[in-house]
């Protein structure tokens, strides 16, 4: 068990961290064996054992000859969190049309520990290939190279902003890639100023993106929006003005959507 530190830091328990890292090792690895959970963790075959049997007897991973793997009891809890966000409920079906409109890839992201999280994707039928969501899954999501990112950090305090740039630096994935402080807040600026944000092959070569910021009934940052499609789609007039246009005008719809809500529950 951890002890307090002298500026209050939380106690935390050593056992439920180590079984949730057991879990985001199930996740990443897509399933072990004791003896690979136990070198992933670096602890007793005995320590691996003990976390996975709690686990299975709980019902949260399942087995499969030796291998464990995390049970499907997390899409139930994965749907509840999903269904309770403001960026799902009014979200999808403006995305939906959207995308239903261009052909692209659609997406709606968060902000959680200081990285992007899609609370949902959908693929057009002109969108690349199938693969990509699963492209996403398999690696951190850094904002900076995101179009929806970028228009998360743009509305979020430059405080907190600070703090995401010293938690996850600024990793380059691409030659287009943003890695300087200075470069990002221009960027940044830029992106108030117009009311969304491009992804010039920053994440991926080929791809790019725009991605326009849905803010709360207190005007707090939700997350973003952000429609992907490849180079030789996303060039001209349809990405310099079209497509910017569209999302911009999509999140505006959420956003007043939202509001309106806010409104209606405080009469």
């Amino acid at each position: 068990m951890g002890n307090r530190s002298t500026d209050e830091t939380p106690r935390t328990l050593e056992t439920a961290t180590r079984t949730l890292e057991v879990i985001d090792v199930l996740k990443r690895m897509n399933g072990a064996t004791v003896t690979e959970m136990a070198n992933e963790l670096d602890c007793s075959k005995g320590g691996a054992y003990n976390h996975l049997a709690t686990l299975y007897e709980n019902d949260f991973v399942i087995k499969e000859d030796k291998v464990y793997k995390l049970s499907p009891r997390f899409i139930l809890m994965g749907e509840h969190v999903r269904q309770d966000n403001l960026l799902y409920q009014f979200g999808k079906d403006e995305l939906d049309e959207l995308i239903e409109k261009t052909g692209e890839y659609g997406q709606l992201m968060t902000e959680e520990h200081g990285l992007a999280v899609v609370i949902y994707l959908h693929r057009g039928e002109k969108a690349i290939g199938s693969d990509y969501p699963l492209h996403m899954e398999k690696k951190p999501l850094y904002l900076h190279h995101l179009s929806a990112g970028k228009a998360i950090l743009a509305h979020l305090p430059e405080k907190r902003v600070e703090e995401i740039i010293e938690k996850h630096g600024l990793p380059k994935r691409t030659e287009n890639t943003i890695t300087t402080r200075e470069a990002l807040y221009d960027e940044l600026e830029t992106v108030r100023e117009r009311g969304y944000a491009y992804n010039q092959e920053e994440e991926v070569d080929g791809l790019r993106a725009i991605g326009a910021p849905i803010n709360g009934p207190d005007g707090e940052i939700l997350g973003a929006l952000s429609l992907s499609g490849p180079k030789s789609r996303m060039q001209g007039q349809r990405f310099e003005k079209k497509i910017p246009n569209m999302v911009k005008d999509t999140a505006d719809i959420i956003k007043i959507n939202i509001k309106m809500e806010h409104s209606t529950k405080e009469l």
